[in-house]
């Protein structure tokens, strides 16, 4: 057929409208009840859903976008047929849905739902008969019980009342005799764009012709005809007028650099959300969480979907988006992965009945009632109140409360449908009631009608007169103008809205494209490389970013929707640019040019939108001036007889003249031939860039669909082979997921304990490393809850599953306990800590005992941070997954927990992770009380094992310390509680020296947190007591972690070492007994310990404070400076022993001092020799502040005192030529001595003045007591 070809492939995409489809009832196949829509056949025949079906879509296919009959079918009627009778409400209802393809296009539909008489004797008979089995069941349960419960109309009648079932009868009966039978039937428009209100409009004049008493002035072929081929979409930046039944309809499309369009008014989502609740759901969709809207009506579902995503510019919505959730698909609730779905609420059924397999990451937004529930973790929006602030004051320009409207509403919608109140009843621009939809003839003498009739003469307003009958001619001139105005509001306000939210992000992201990594020299090997590559610098954005800004950031730039930005920003370098990129990337610029330094726009300081005038002016233009009018409908080739006009019934359509176009091609398919000729001309460009097309394809698809499980449902198909095929990706996607997680957290957390030991550069912070442990968490319970019975087991949460599973674990957990008992038994012979027994029931326990958690997902949280943490991850899940029966009794087949390889693979990728240490509960519970666990260990060879002194212990570390706490007597061992110490860094341990063993060598002191496990080792290899080592009765220690049994058990030596050591045994002791059999460091090797230990201090004060390790360690730990600055001293150090007496460094800074102290200093230079003096009495005082301190320190610790506190203050510089120059240094240093070197002595001067621009502030054990 030549008709056939005519629009061609070019006019296609170009069409205003692809396909217009009829739904309803199918005549000969009857009623089906539709099974997958889950109805409770309890319920009364006309609340019962059927089967509805396409009956007829024009055209039959076109090849870029195939029709999808059971997608279509399903969106137009997704609880299927609705039957009513003369005596209920048969309202007409729009609805709109979206099919999204797997590929993540979209197309768009438009739907009126009407009601139709039921002309088929054969379907009222069905009814009747349906009916009839209905009473027989009642009558039945009524005599077995004094109670039944028919439908929720039902539900109030007196259980004990003998003529409850002729009530029942009453409600939602049919009597084939007496009532009238009607069924849903429902046009529909699919469109390529959301041009929703030109939609409606046309939609609502096809409705009227079919129910007006006269004929519409053409056949309905001939408007839908010219919708489907001779519409054309309107240009970028143009408007467009084309015809309806009876008006005009006039639609616009936003420009190339405007912000992309959006139909649905966002006027409405305010006013059913409020502005707090929708900022709130907008930050839950920013962050990939689970949304789910809950609605009676569909149409609100799609209208707050929509709007949402729309704000979401630039970035977009990249998992699963199903706005309506039809009935047969409720099993998609079960989708480990982030979704934006909406699902229909039931008359009657409140929050809590409603089932769902989790809701720790869900944001649940009922709609109806104007009140949502947010996940428990999730950071606020930047600016969250000036941005509030500033969307209130658009909103109150166009008289919108920011609190949302939603009561001004109901009376509106009795019908349960917001879109009703625009379509029948709106009291905003008058239109007319909703139950005289049909009946003209009674407006005449209506006041509203007379009122805006007289307004628009006043106004000067004129309508186009179209040859109609009379009173539809009156409807049309009175009604235009006010909604015309309504929509210009709506869309001014629209693009408003949608500018502030644009603008924020313009604001956050304005220097992003510095931080993008541009690292593959062409796109085929990005492509094939795309898993393995990092293309955005994050930790170095974060550090750019205004800290206020950082919780929500460093969640955001995790998610999905930002990582296919940046793919689209680096795929731009070959590719013609991604729309939305194009748009923002040339706001930057634009911001830029206003801002002339970039770093202006890294403040939190607030900057409101500056566009909002210019936005809305560009619309009303488009609106006001009509670029393109699209061709008149007309009379077609049509067969005569057919098509016959009936009232109050949709024609049968005659398909021949409305499966093809026109045979003339006119203008606008012209226009895309040629740009579909450009289309394929880069089409075959692209195939030749040296990359197979289908496997370039296949590696987009991969590239793009990266970290996602599923795009989309199918709609299409719901057999159980399809199901399952969906639910095994889910599954895959799954394991992915937790591949790509726990290598990130693996590589990168070894890449910074790389850094601490000095090898190349760190790309984790703190923050981030805990964004990817929320991240793994939230993993965790989307793994643990798919597939989960629901009914059984009700709500069902990763922290109620443990709980479950106590009374199956505690046998297996006894023999564990059992053997640990008998190996701690053998151990409490020796001096040592007790092995700690694994037991995932008493980690449990320790979560359950914090009085600050107060929700079961926050206690599965902290679970999961303390496994984490004490590396029995992994360990603890297999336990919990030992038990086969248990887990077919709480899963479904399906469920990733079933699948018994991936289960062991997802099991082992968290076993990886115990190759690194986290401190991911110790650093977030810092204000719990921990019980911890310490021993001292004594030399026992060279000393007694027990002093009969009076000891004590004060252990200190990063959040806090104990204080003094005396040792009980005669026992090394002892438990205390007290606020989380964070990790541990010192111990200070001394005694009173009474008694007659008083003296006391110890090893070393080990301090265990009972939670966690964490064991730290401060070795110490000194005595304490008075008259033997430097007389020292009281020592700090420095801590280091040490490996626990476990890790060595499981073969994980492969652990990268610990951030620094601490001072060890052998170190000490050899400066003490410098005659030992320890090498001594040469001359060189002592000058590059100085060097690296001041380096490592300088890294330290480089890195974000967040991310800073413990300083102390790096001042006093092995490597630490002091360790340094004694090797200086020892070097050339004479005999270390007079008259059988130790000699210590501290005997020389003392001799220096009073050196000081006695004699007159002489020099040429005045200035010098006041400086000098200065810093000989500021040397003297410290060293005096020292010796008179309230404390019993040896002369080793006091050197390490006067180290640090000269650290602090920046003089160590000026103190070390004072000593190298005084008299006592020729009679205790040998001539070849480091500190007789002048060359030696100016270079550990400039090393050491490195220091002096950083705040050093030491811990407070430190320097206990000391006043300087």
């Amino acid at each position: 057929m030549s008709g056939s070809g005519a629009p061609g492939p070019g006019a296609a995409p170009c069409r205003f409208a692809h396909y217009f489809v009829l739904c309803g009832i199918d005549a000969e196949s009857g009623l089906e009840p539709d099974e997958l829509a889950g109805e409770n056949f309890d319920q009364s025949p006309l609340r019962r859903t059927f089967k509805s079906k396409v009956l007829a879509h024009y055209p039959q296919n076109i090849e870029w976008n195939p029709f999808d009959q059971d997608a279509v079918n399903m969106l137009c009627m997704p609880k299927g047929l609705s039957f009513r009778t003369q005596s209920d409400n048969r309202d007409p209802q729009l609805h709109s849905f979206i099919i999204t393809r797997e590929d993540g296009s979209r197309t768009y539909g438009f739907v009126l739902t009407f009601y139709e008489e039921v002309t088929s004797k054969q379907i009222c008979t069905a009814m009747q008969t349906l009916y009839q089995m209905h009473y027989a069941e009642q009558y039945s349960s009524v005599c077995a019980s004094s109670s039944c419960s028919m439908d929720s109309l039902a539900s109030s009648i007196d259980e004990g009342d003998a003529t409850s079932l002729a009530k029942l009868q009453r409600y939602n009966s049919y009597d084939i005799s007496r009532d009238t039978l009607y069924v849903s039937k429902c046009i529909c428009l699919i469109t390529p764009l959301p041009f929703m209100q030109a939609c409606k409009k046309f939609l609502i004049q096809l409705y009227k012709a079919v129910t007006s008493q006269q004929p519409p002035p053409l056949p309905l072929e001939s408007y839908i005809h010219n919708i489907l081929y001779e519409v054309p979409l309107p240009p970028p930046g143009r408007s467009l007028k084309f015809y309806g039944v009876y008006e005009p309809i006039i639609c616009q499309r936003p420009g190339p650099n405007e912000l992309p369009l959006s139909d649905y008014p966002l006027r409405e989502v305010f006013e059913l959300l409020g502005l707090e609740n929708l900022v709130q759901v907008f930050t839950c969709v920013l962050l990939e969480m689970q949304i789910l809207l809950y609605s009676q009506d569909y149409q609100r579902l799609m209208t707050v979907a929509e709007g949402i995503t729309t704000l979401l510019f630039p970035f977009q919505w990249q998992h699963v988006y199903v706005p309506i959730l039809p009935a047969s698909l409720l099993h998609f609730l079960d989708a480990p992965v982030p979704y934006l779905m909406g699902l229909q609420s039931k008359e009657g059924t409140d929050r809590s009945k409603l089932e769902l397999p989790q809701e720790a990451n869900l944001c649940f937004v009922d709609i109806d009632n104007h009140f949502i529930e947010l996940p428990e973790e999730f950071p606020q929006f930047p600016n969250k109140l000036e941005f509030i602030q500033e969307i209130s004051e658009v909103l109150l320009q166009f008289g919108i409360p920011p609190e949302g409207n939603l009561h001004c509403s109901d009376s509106a919608t009795k019908l349960k449908n917001l879109v009703l109140s625009d379509l029948v009843n709106d009291k905003k621009n008058g239109n007319i009631p909703s139950n005289a939809l049909n009946m003209y003839e009674l407006l005449k003498g209506n006041e509203t009608i007379a009122r805006l009739q007289a307004l628009a003469k006043r106004t000067g307003v004129t309508m186009e007169k179209m040859t109609i009958t009379a009173p539809l001619t009156e409807k049309e001139k009175d009604g235009k103008l006010p909604c015309e105005e309504m929509e210009l509001r709506d869309y001014k306000l629209n693009v408003q809205l949608r500018e502030v939210f644009a603008n924020r992000f313009t604001q956050m992201f304005a220097d992003y494209e510095a931080f993008v990594i541009q690292a593959a020299p062409d796109m085929e090997s990005w492509l094939t490389n795309r898993e393995q590559m990092q293309n955005f610098d994050k930790a170095s954005f974060l550090s750019d970013q205004p800290e206020p800004y950082l919780p929500f950031l460093s969640h955001f730039i995790e998610t999905q929707m930002f990582a296919t930005f940046i793919d689209n920003k680096i795929i731009s370098q070959w590719e013609e640019k991604d729309p939305f990129l194009r748009v923002f990337d040339s706001r930057i610029e634009k911001i830029k040019l206003y801002n002339v330094r970039a770093p202006a726009l890294r403040t939190s300081n607030y900057q409101k939108c500056s566009t909002l005038k210019e936005a809305a002016q560009s619309i009303e233009q488009r609106l006001m001036k009509i670029d393109h009018t699209a061709i008149h409908p007309h009379l077609l080739d049509m067969k005569i007889g057919q098509g016959k006009y009936e009232q109050g019934f949709f024609p049968k359509l005659q398909s021949d003249v409305l499966a093809t176009g026109p045979t003339n091609n006119n203008r606008w398919a012209s226009r895309s031939t040629t740009t579909q000729r450009r289309k394929d001309r880069l089409r075959q460009h692209s195939e030749h860039i040296g990359l197979d097309n289908d496997l370039r394809e296949k590696y987009m698809q991969e590239a793009r669909s990266l970290g996602k499980n599923l795009r989309q449902p199918k709609l299409s198909d719901l057999s159980p082979a399809v199901i399952a095929q969906t639910n095994w990706k889910f599954v895959e996607g799954l394991l992915k997921e937790c591949r790509v997680k726990t290598k990130r957290m693996l590589v990168e957390k070894m890449g910074h304990e790389a850094v601490e030991l000095g090898h190349g550069e760190a790309n984790i912070t703190g923050l981030e490393e805990n964004t990817l442990i929320a991240s793994l968490c939230d993993l965790l319970e989307r793994i643990w809850s798919h597939g989960l019975q629901v009914k059984q087991v009700g709500n069902w949460k990763l922290w109620a599953s443990y709980h479950y599973c106590n009374f199956v674990l505690t046998t297996c957990i006894f023999s564990i306990i059992v053997a640990i008992g008998t190996e701690r038994r053998k151990s409490d012979t020796g001096i040592t800590l007790p092995t700690l027994r694994v037991s995932l029931i008493q980690d449990m326990r320790h979560v359950q005992n914090m009085s600050e958690i107060k929700t079961d997902v926050g206690r599965a949280r902290a679970w999961i941070r303390l496994s984490l943490e004490k590396k029995l991850l992994s360990q603890h899940l297999k336990q919990l997954l030992s038990n086969q029966a248990l887990a077919r009794k709480l899963y479904k087949r399906y469920a990733f927990l079933r699948c018994e390889e991936e289960r062991e693979q997802f099991l082992y990728h968290l076993l990886s992770l115990n190759a690194v240490d986290y401190f991911c509960f110790t650093s977030v519970f810092t204000t719990i009380m921990i019980p911890y666990r310490s021993v001292i260990i004594p030399i026992k060879k060279l000393s007694n094992a027990i002093t009969t002194s009076n000891p004590w212990i004060c252990v200190s570390g990063e959040l806090g310390d104990t204080g003094v706490m005396q040792i009980p007597k005669n026992h090394l061992e002892m438990t205390f509680e007290c606020q989380n110490l964070g990790k541990l860094t010192t111990v200070q341990i001394g005694h009173d020296n009474s008694g007659l063993l008083a003296k006391w060598l110890v090893d070393c002191v080990m301090v265990r947190n009972e939670i966690t496990g964490h064991t730290y080792k401060f070795p110490c290899g000194r005595w304490l007591g008075k008259g033997v080592d430097d007389g020292s009765l009281e020592r700090i220690l420095i801590g280091e972690l040490v490996s626990s049994t476990s890790d060595e058990e499981l073969g994980k030596q492969c652990r990268t070492p610990p951030q620094q050591k601490s001072p060890t045994t052998a170190r000490r002791l050899s400066i003490t007994s410098l005659t030992g059999k320890n090498t001594k460091p040469n001359a060189g090797q002592i000058q590059e310990g100085i060097g690296e230990a001041v380096n490592n201090i300088v890294k330290h004060f480089h890195k974000p404070e967040k991310e800073r390790g413990s300083l102390t360690i790096l001042l006093c730990g092995e490597n630490g400076l002091v360790a340094a600055l004694e090797q200086v001293f020892h070097h050339g150090f004479k005999s270390a022993r007079i008259f059988h007496k130790n000699v210590f460094i501290w005997d020389f800074i003392e001799k220096a001092v009073a050196y000081f102290e006695t004699s007159d200093q002489i020099g040429d230079n005045e200035e010098a020799l006041l400086l000098q003096r200065s810093s000989c009495k500021t040397f003297c005082h410290y060293v005096n502040a020292i010796n008179t301190a309230p404390r019993n320190i040896g002369k080793d610790g006091k050197f390490q005192i006067l180290v640090c506190l000269g650290t602090r203050d920046h003089l160590l510089s000026q103190w070390i030529p004072l000593l190298a120059e005084c008299p006592p240094i020729t009679r205790m240093y040998e001539e070849n001595a480091l500190l007789r070197d002048r060359m030696t002595v100016n270079s550990l001067i400039r090393v050491l003045q490195t220091l002096q621009d950083f705040n050093i502030i030491l811990e407070g054990s430190l320097i206990k007591g000391v006043d300087v």
